[in-house]
């Protein structure tokens, strides 16, 4: 498949090294070349210098080629222009990324796709809607739900309360068959599991389940339910504003920030929040607050860094549930570690949903997994495939996989050995990165 991507950014150049591990034909383009100079020989993609939204540098690199025209850079109108362009120059599906959320209501996304843009991303809105997420299911590190909510993938990190520590995957099924242990998060690696590997202490652990045995995952990982109903955020982002906006009437929230204009921006446009002028780095200022009597701390600002240490700090101060907004992907794996709840990530986050274009499954029923070294995705088996000559044990999987669940018909069940795939199940995947195009190979 030939895929361009149009902005060199942040969210450019992590979904070029991403897709470039998964066999595909990869050119991205930025007007800049100091962008672009580190990609070249580390990676397995083309770069063009040349600007986004001209119609000779796409012609030039073949946009009539396209199957997939992702435009990035920081700039919507741009984005929308360079999708626009690359459409009636043959590409087959556009991606803009946006950051007005004006553009998704439905008669204003209808105009656009006429002009071009097939799809839209807009980064803080998924942002907003993980953090909803998170907060509604603040028990678990990670909550998404696959095929209309029928099957649930949860990420949980296992502490002492937790049953399954120091036991093998092969004796937790021995006694249950409610759950699939599908992943293992440990320390700065992602493991794909078998029967003999051992759930530890500190683990974050990934199960696909089915709603009625949500509870019963929740007990053996010695957790508990709370009710999350007031939040403070640190950072007057458009994360914040974003979430303020879309949620600002299911919480009681209160959002601190250092600089004065915004803050008066804010007590305009959000008010269904409380808006406080002040550094929520302070712990004087946390106090002030009174950061003790809230269920959920959230910091947002422009510092993966700082997000990181003043969730430690609401958390020494007792609050139950903190989310820290990593930007950086280097601190990703030890902001995991750290005992500070819940990681987001506008990279990955975005990455994740255009990625899925690449599916031949249908958009809405494919969830991936948001980690910065695996994937989870639900596939459909055609007729012939594979995937569906044998059953599981004998299909000699390749290493770094495993089949989790499956969707047939009305029904849902979780794999073992002894299923069999059969031509039109949906079947939940996950693997490590840069092994997708091999799985997808299975299923077609």
């Amino acid at each position: 498949m030939k895929i361009i991507i149009a902005g060199a950014g942040e969210v450019g150049c992590h979904l070029a090294k991403m897709l470039s591990r998964e066999d595909q034909d990869i050119i991205l383009i930025d007007s800049e070349q100091n962008k672009l100079d580190s990609l070249d020989s580390n990676y397995n993609l083309m770069t063009w210098t040349g600007s986004t939204s001209s119609f000779q540098t796409l012609r030039d690199i073949g946009v009539k080629d396209c199957d997939l025209y992702i435009a990035v850079t920081p700039f919507e109108t741009r984005n929308i222009t360079s999708c626009s362009i690359a459409k009636r120059l043959g590409a087959k599906k556009t991606v803009a990324r946006i950051d007005n959320s004006e553009f998704l209501r439905p008669e204003n996304g209808k105009i656009l796709k006429e002009i071009g843009a097939d799809y839209l991303i807009y980064p803080e809105n998924l942002a907003a809607q993980e953090i909803h997420l998170a907060l509604s299911h603040n028990w678990a590190r990670y909550w998404g739900e696959l095929h209309d909510g029928q099957l649930v993938l949860i990420g949980v990190k296992l502490h002492s309360k937790s049953e399954l520590i120091d036991k093998k995957l092969r004796d937790i099924t021995v006694t249950t068959h409610d759950f699939h242990v599908a992943a293992i998060k440990r320390n700065n690696e992602t493991i794909i599991p078998t029967g003999n590997d051992e759930l530890r202490h500190d683990d974050i652990v990934y199960f696909i389940t089915t709603p009625p045995f949500i509870d019963e995952v929740r007990e053996i990982c010695g957790k508990r339910k709370r009710v999350i109903k007031r939040a403070m955020l640190m950072g007057g982002t458009r994360i914040t504003r974003r979430f303020a906006t879309l949620y600002g009437d299911k919480y009681d929230l209160r959002i601190i920030e250092s600089d004065r204009a915004l803050c008066e921006e804010m007590a305009t446009n959000l008010p269904d929040c409380e808006v406080v002028h002040g550094d929520g780095r302070d712990i004087e200022v946390l106090r002030e607050n009174n950061i003790y009597q809230y269920d959920a701390f959230l910091a947002m600002t422009d510092s993966s860094e700082g997000n990181i240490l003043s969730c430690l700090t609401a958390k020494e101060f007792g609050v139950p549930k903190t989310i820290a907004d990593v930007e950086n992907l280097q601190f990703f794996s030890q902001a995991e570690n750290l005992n500070i709840g819940t990681i987001i990530n506008k990279k990955l986050l975005a990455s994740s949903r255009i990625f899925k274009l690449l599916l031949d499954a249908d958009e809405s029923s494919a969830k991936f997994l948001v980690l910065a070294d695996a994937e989870v995705a639900e596939l459909q088996a055609k007729q012939g495939s594979k995937i569906t000559k044998a059953p599981v044990k004998d299909l000699h999987l390749p290493f770094g996989m495993t089949l989790a669940a499956l969707v047939r018909g009305d029904n849902c069940e979780l794999i073992s050995g002894m299923t069999r795939i059969l031509p039109g199940d949906y079947v939940v995947v996950f693997c490590l990165s840069g092994t997708f195009s091999k799985v997808e190979k299975l299923f077609s």
